[in-house]
């Protein structure tokens, strides 16, 4: 198993143009890009890569997409208009 590490740690890292393009990405939209956004981003720019391995990168890299939380609905919109009289007494 020695070896076996040796080997693994001298290999030079075959994905670091991809790693440094999904950075680039990532940090120009602020982090607003998930892997599906990124992973598009990078078929747009010319890459041929797997979806599944722009989410391993993404979570080597540690990136993760700032949820949005959308306000809830209330339609409720105070007093408006008259009430009617209550004619029955």
């Amino acid at each position: 198993t020695y070896y076996y590490q040796v080997k693994r740690l001298a290999k030079p890292d075959k994905e670091k143009t991809i790693k440094d393009e999904i950075q680039s990405i990532y940090d120009y939209h602020k982090g607003n890009y998930g892997y599906r956004r990124i992973h598009l981003e990078l078929r747009n720019r010319g890459f041929i890569i797997n979806h599944k391995k722009v989410q391993r990168l993404m979570k080597e890299l540690g990136l993760t997409a700032r949820i949005r939380r959308k306000r809830k609905y209330a339609s409720y919109k105070g007093e408006v208009g008259k009430k009617a009289d209550n004619l029955i007494k």
